[in-house]
């Protein structure tokens, strides 16, 4: 009987532990699978972590309500859906890593803030903008009329409800010469950055991470200030000079507990050479891989 034990307890710790399921959520102007981008993301990794589940969301029913509903749809009605697709799927009750592309990035820190359940293990945002954007000075899909519309009806009024409400960029548009509007009328960004009191659920949550990993793309011409990639930006009052995130009042009042979890090591700030969301196959490997094994 002994010998059986001994010889069941080898076969045990010979098994190779089951993969982390990981989650995807693409940026603006994209979709869940097209094959040059996340479709590309998920095969890789699985190339790579054999046995992994990748769930890359979508939001709608099709790929064209996808990639439209990230632009026109309320930010905090995808992420409560989002939210809902993680809690039903039975792959992921055991935790998961997520890993968000630009905008992408931010929502899916809008996930592990306000849904610890199933929890969030690791957190890598891709060039994420943290701390929101200024400009679209060259947003996905140049020559559409989309982009020219953004940009028009931001310069309008980024902060009335009908704009906030049914213009994605807009909940993330931060304009560091209305702070004020900023704080009072952004109906999704100001909130999950705390601006407008102290959510300690959101905090808990946050701080819940293993590693909250962020890639900020050293030649970005899309994002600005593409220091908001590592949660910086600019300084209150003009749009010129950026602060990092120790400079910022929300890591000094430590209202997200990125202070405390960057004191504990679980922040992790990359930067890649490129524009943005372009890397190489090989800096994926080398850089990114090891925080999902």
């Amino acid at each position: 009987m002994a010998a059986l034990r001994v010889a069941v307890l080898g076969l045990c710790l010979g098994c190779a532990a089951a993969a982390v399921p990981l989650v995807i959520w693409h940026g603006m102007g994209d979709s869940c699978c097209n094959p040059q981008s996340m479709g590309y993301i998920k095969k890789i990794v699985e190339n790579k972590i054999p046995g992994i589940y990748v769930l890359s969301l979508k939001i709608g029913s099709n790929l064209i309500q996808d990639m439209e509903n990230n632009v026109f749809m309320n930010a905090n009605d995808q992420v409560r859906e989002v939210c809902s697709q993680l809690a039903k799927d039975p792959h992921l009750k055991g935790g998961y890593n997520a890993m968000g592309f630009s905008q992408g990035g931010q929502f899916l820190r809008a996930v592990a803030q306000r849904c610890p359940s199933p929890p969030m293990l690791n957190l890598i945002s891709i060039g994420g903008q943290h701390q929101g954007v200024y400009g679209f000075p060259r947003c996905p899909g140049e020559s559409s009329h989309i982009c020219d519309w953004i940009r028009k009806t931001l310069d309008l009024g980024a902060y009335t409800q009908a704009v906030q409400e049914h213009l994605v960029q807009a909940e993330y548009w931060h304009d560091p010469l209305k702070e004020e509007d900023y704080r009072q009328n952004s109906i999704f960004l100001a909130d999950i950055n705390q601006e407008r009191g102290i959510n300690e659920t959101y905090k808990k949550n946050l701080m819940a991470l293993k590693k909250f990993v962020m890639v900020k793309f050293l030649n970005d011409t899309m994002v600005d200030p593409p220091i908001s990639e590592w949660f910086g930006f600019y300084k209150s009052g003009q749009a010129k000079e950026t602060i990092p995130l120790k400079e910022t009042s929300l890591y000094k009042e430590d209202r997200l507990g990125l202070q405390e979890m960057d004191k504990a090591g679980k922040l992790v700030f990359l930067g890649v050479k490129g524009d943005h969301l372009h890397f190489t196959e090989e800096w994926f490997y080398t850089t990114i891989l090891p925080f999902l094994q």
